[in-house]
């Protein structure tokens, strides 16, 4: 049947769904949950359809913006709907959850199927989890890593180019090293294309922070001629649809955290794949309060990564690092930010924790692609960032990507206080996370926390641990309110800092700049 389309302009956040008033469907046979194959101008998707009795005129066909975007309507086209076979895929799925491997074929149809609409959220949800109950063996998490990379768009460069990237497994507040060891490793002559993530349940995801400085969205298009004059970039690589069909599995992780190992291996690691990237350094923290409880956990994780590496022809190196407390000052997008810019201008005062690891794995790459003698790659890195060369680089980057005015400090600043002296022991850090997000991070990129006292700290009574920063009323005061049960430190013999809440007051905009130069 040929029905006239009808733009309903209501997104479904991926699906692609149709929809059909109840006549129209029982006339053709058609059912909610059914699968109908839309052909518009030789374009062709998939959709699932959904049927209502009232709001919607018989013998046309709704669509959610996605499927109405598919298929390229124009002024008086038609839509041919028929029904859809059930892909092959979903036999696949089941394969998986009974426990069995799949071979490349398999995940390939998989995941082409993702990227293309053609599973429903349910469907996809089981595939997750068939891969946490059974797990993905190397050859699995390669194959899921290629389709990933194949079914999406892809930049290529020259055949023999060393192309650099790096990925931190994540967990640790703050710890924004990726915009300062880029600038480093581009200013020495490497190509670094890295795209990086949004937050998920983080005060802020590395794009979040860049964002306040820059565009991080931009196309691919845009992207290779960056490189290409710049020698690298920094951006989000939900903007580019590099490896889409792995923000698809994450959205379906994301509720139940679910991170099976081989797709999280498969995830880091088609990111990487899909830039080109032929060296890469993985950073795992490791820490009571991170994603890597263990150093046993940590290596296991460092032998994989190492052998999808081989089998995808990257040269992977795996440092395991202290995740047991923040790194920097600021936690939360602008915050985090104004660390980085600290660090790259040579700022006095700038954090040394954030400093030390950046020129640590800067120098890491600078050695892995041949710019420096083994044992030489962090003096360099060291060089490049106090000549300043680095911060022009990143100046250079920022620019071409489209620079933006930064945001203004917040609002409202208050501290949290010890109440009494003592040396800090622990710092719980997705206690501070949660609290950066209570603060309004990252949607207002402004609020957050700034870090004061570090684990080794001495602190006497009535010192700030960390200050609060947000612009809203309400959300300061639940902050507080919260740090006043708990707040993640642990002071003296394990006794837990706390503070009173209370009505949060503007401060004069010299003091909030004042403070803010504290970090």
């Amino acid at each position: 049947m040929r029905l006239k389309p009808y733009n309903l302009k209501i997104k479904t956040g991926g699906p692609l769904v149709a929809i059909l008033h109840e006549d129209t469907a029982h006339q053709f046979d058609l059912h909610v949950g059914d699968r109908v194959k839309l052909n518009c101008d030789r374009t062709e998707i998939i959709c699932s359809l959904d049927v209502t009795k009232n709001g919607f005129p018989k013998g046309r066909i709704g669509l959610f913006t996605e499927a109405y975007n598919a298929l390229n309507i124009d002024k008086g086209d038609r839509v041919e709907v028929s029904p859809a076979e059930k892909p092959e895929s979903l036999l696949f799925i089941r394969k998986k959850l009974d426990g069995k491997a799949l071979d490349e074929r398999e995940i390939n149809e998989i995941i082409k199927n993702i990227v293309h609409g053609e599973l429903s959220p349910v469907e996809m949800t089981y595939f997750v989890s068939g891969c946490y109950a059974n797990g993905l063996n190397d050859a699995e998490t390669t194959a899921l890593t290629r389709a990933i990379v194949n079914n999406g768009k892809k930049l290529t460069f020259k055949k023999g180019t060393v192309v650099a990237d790096k990925h931190c497994i994540g967990g640790v507040p703050g710890n924004r090293v990726t915009p300062i060891v880029i600038p480093i490793v581009v200013a020495a002559g490497i190509l670094m294309p890295k795209t990086s993530s949004r937050a998920i349940t983080s005060p802020a995801g590395t794009a979040d922070a860049i964002e306040t400085v820059c565009n991080v969205t931009v196309n691919a298009q845009r992207l290779r001629k960056i490189a290409d004059t710049v020698g690298g970039f920094m951006v989000w690589g939900g903007g580019v649809d590099l490896a889409a069909a792995d923000d698809k599995l994450i959205k379906i992780r994301h509720p139940m955290s679910l991170d099976p190992e081989g797709m999280l291996l498969a995830s880091i690691m088609a990111k990487k794949h899909s830039v080109g990237s032929n060296i890469v350094i993985i950073d795992i923290p490791v820490g009571k309060t991170v994603k890597i409880p263990d150093a046993k956990s940590a290596q296991h994780l460092k032998k994989r990564f190492i052998t999808i590496g081989k089998m995808l022809g990257m040269k992977v190196q795996v440092i395991i690092t202290d995740g047991s407390q923040p790194i920097g000052a600021g936690i939360g997008p602008f915050l985090e930010m104004i660390d980085v810019m600290d660090v790259l201008q040579n700022t006095p005062g700038a954090p040394e924790d954030l400093r030390a690891k950046s020129v640590m794995e800067a120098g890491i790459l600078l050695e892995m692609a041949g710019k420096a003698a083994k044992g030489k790659g962090r003096a360099m890195a060291e060089q490049l960032l106090v000549s300043g060369a680095a911060w022009k680089k990143f100046q250079q980057i920022v620019r071409a990507q489209g620079k933006k005015r930064p945001p203004k400090m917040a609002r409202y600043q208050e501290p949290i206080v010890s109440i009494h002296d003592g040396v800090v022991l622990e710092i719980h850090n997705k206690l501070i996370a949660h609290m950066a997000r209570i603060a309004g991070a990252p949607t207002d990129p402004a609020s957050g926390l700034v870090i004061v006292k570090k684990v080794g700290d001495k602190v006497k009574k009535g010192e700030p641990l960390f200050i609060v920063h947000s612009n809203s009323k309400d959300r300061i005061a639940y902050t507080l309110e919260f740090a006043s049960k708990q707040n993640g430190y642990t002071i003296g013999k394990n006794k837990v800092a706390v503070v009173k809440a209370k009505t949060p007051k503007v401060k004069p905009k010299a003091e909030q700049k004042k403070k803010s130069s504290k970090k």
